[in-house]
């Protein structure tokens, strides 16, 4: 059975994105993808959403 999980974070710079990746990816999670919601005064995402899935016994 595929699993999901999703990582919520409002601090959008590399450090902290690296920080999610190299926690989670050791785990077994693998990334499927990172989606950024913009905010309207400002070039820079608000928040990211980070999306890892892996493969669960039922």
């Amino acid at each position: 059975m595929l699993i999901y999980k999703v990582v919520e974070t409002s601090q959008v710079d590399d450090l902290n994105l690296e920080k999610i990746l190299n926690t989670w990816t050791p785990e077994g999670w693998h990334l499927e993808g990172i989606h950024f919601a913009m905010r309207e005064a400002s070039r820079r995402p608000g928040m990211a959403f980070v999306t890892f899935s892996r493969e669960e016994d039922e």
